[in-house]
């Protein structure tokens, strides 16, 4: 049985994400790691990391060749988010378009997040 999908990635996020492991000479399997933590002035932020490969207990997305592996701890902060990449004349970078998140900070770096559903998660795998 498939496994329920925790996000989806856009095409420019799947670019990006091969192209930032391509240019760490990732090897196969290698991805983006995506998290939440605590911090900022809105009360959480996202997390971002380069992985050589998924930890024990992570749901891994993928798109196109693209791997990003979502922190357990994360998965209900980030259920039904489409993770973009955007370039604009003030910012280039990852952008979540979160279902969750119930505000953000006026610099964009924080976000205020509320717990999906745990129904939504166990039915979704059903």
């Amino acid at each position: 049985m498939a496994r329920f999908a925790i996000m989806n990635l856009t095409e420019a996020a799947a670019a990006r994400v091969r192209e930032v492991v391509q240019s760490r000479g990732g090897a196969e399997g290698a991805g983006l790691r995506v998290g939440v933590k605590r911090g900022g002035c809105a009360g959480m932020e996202y997390t971002i990391d380069f992985a050589d490969g998924p930890a024990a207990g992570e749901d891994i997305v993928e798109k196109d060749g693209a791997r990003v592996f979502v922190s357990p701890e994360a998965v209900l902060f980030l259920l039904g988010t489409v993770m973009d990449f955007e370039v604009t004349m003030l910012r280039t970078g990852f952008v979540f378009n979160n279902p969750n998140q119930t505000s953000a900070c006026g610099c964009g770096e924080s976000v205020e997040l509320k717990p999906a559903d745990r129904a939504l998660l166990e039915g979704a795998g059903a």
